[in-house]
């Protein structure tokens, strides 16, 4: 049995989207910027996405601009407040994505700015006191805090986080690639100056994204080149990358409700089923709280074995993974060295889709009960990550 538990790091493209797609890399292949009909037909289907996008997520369709995804969405986001808008002070978390976290601490090296890290709790919890003190005192700050956790799942409160950076000025952007697709957002109501999302996390294709940035605000490009969207992201456009997106996103909220109750029911079942076999379990971060987590993750830490767990699954065709995918090969998880977590265990993640199964969990269960040694006294393994 061949089961795919790894839906944080990446989903399988929907067959929907997929056929949504084909007919802008076969027939329609005009370029966008050409004037004549093959290039305006591709324009309007790239509008039309963009139409799309904004009604998804309560925005106008002149505050979406399409990327190649999360990774760029954060670093243009990043780089023009402290770049075109003069923030000196940027907030966020040691919990961040390092698509945020390297970008600003290069710019602190640069001493292009100041750089504040919120204090989290044992569980990933953010200190929004914190927060709200440093707003106070800090001259047009810059927050930068994800959605929700692509390693452990927890959830912050961006309702709030944004309506203490409008009573001080401050800009805020989120990360919700993890939670796009998953969550409804109208940011005609959130107070969020930036915010991005990927595709291929909600059953759409790789390398498209899309940058939010609200009208009030004033974003520089990254990439310098063409006048390609609206001269923010230069580059001629991944036009059926941009239509699988819509699609995708489109197919996630019109059956939200089904998707995210079948979801829930998954992690659900899994939760359960990992605590009555294995009593030693521990769940990281939030991950065991169906409401306060996203209902898509769990982060599980198992004691140490003989077994190399992520290795053993994988012969036995589960892909799970110890975190995220972009730290694949690193010694530690970054958040779970945040959140102070007890060393030598061995720490799986699971990740659901609405094209996931209950057989599939029982199927996990017993190949992980096959590990005889699961009790004994632990061995000197680090954290493990994730090989995919």
């Amino acid at each position: 049995m061949n089961v795919y538990f790894d839906n944080a790091a990446t989903t399988a493209l929907d067959k929907d989207v997929f056929d949504a797609m084909v007919p802008y890399m076969l027939e329609y292949f005009g370029n966008p910027s050409s004037a004549h009909t093959y290039g305006r037909k591709t324009r309007a289907a790239v509008e039309n996405a963009r139409l799309t996008v904004a009604e998804s997520i309560g925005a106008n369709p002149d505050e979406i601009y399409f990327t190649s995804g999360g990774t760029e969405g954060d670093n243009t986001a990043i780089l023009s407040a402290v770049r075109g808008l003069g923030s000196k002070h940027i907030i966020t978390s040691r919990l961040e994505h390092h698509a945020v976290l390297n970008t600003v601490k290069s710019l602190a090296k640069n001493a292009e700015i100041t750089l504040h890290f919120l204090d989290n709790d044992v569980n990933g919890n953010l200190d929004l006191a914190q927060l709200e003190g440093l707003l106070q005192k800090l001259p047009r700050a810059f927050v930068s805090l994800m959605h929700g956790n692509n390693e452990i799942g927890n959830l912050n409160d961006i309702e709030r986080i944004g309506n203490l950076c409008k009573a001080n000025n401050a800009l805020f952007h989120t990360d919700t690639v993890q939670t796009m697709g998953h969550f409804r957002f109208d940011l005609s109501e959130l107070n969020v100056d930036f915010l991005v999302g990927s595709a291929h996390k909600f059953h759409g294709p790789k390398g498209v994204g899309f940058l939010y940035v609200r009208n009030s605000v004033n974003v520089s490009p990254l990439l310098y080149g063409g006048s390609q969207e609206r001269g923010v992201r230069a580059g001629t456009e991944n036009v059926a990358g941009i239509v699988g997106l819509a699609k995708a996103l489109e197919v996630a909220y019109s059956g939200f409700d089904s998707h995210r109750n079948f979801i829930s029911h998954l992690k659900r079942c899994c939760l359960q089923k990992l605590q009555s076999r294995f009593p030693s379990v521990v769940f990281n971060g939030n991950s065991g709280s169906i409401d306060r987590s996203m209902h898509t993750v769990i982060s599980a830490s198992f004691p140490s074995t003989r077994q190399h767990l992520l290795s053993y699954l994988d012969t036995k065709g589960i892909a799970a993974s110890g975190g995220s995918a972009c730290t694949s090969g690193a010694a530690s998880s970054h958040v779970l060295t945040a959140l102070g977590a007890e060393t030598g265990k061995q720490v799986l993640r699971f990740s659901f889709s609405r094209f996931n199964s209950v057989q599939e969990i029982d199927y996990l269960i017993q190949q992980l009960a096959d590990v005889t040694d699961l009790q004994l006294k632990p061995e000197s393994l680090l954290y493990e990550t994730s090989t995919t």
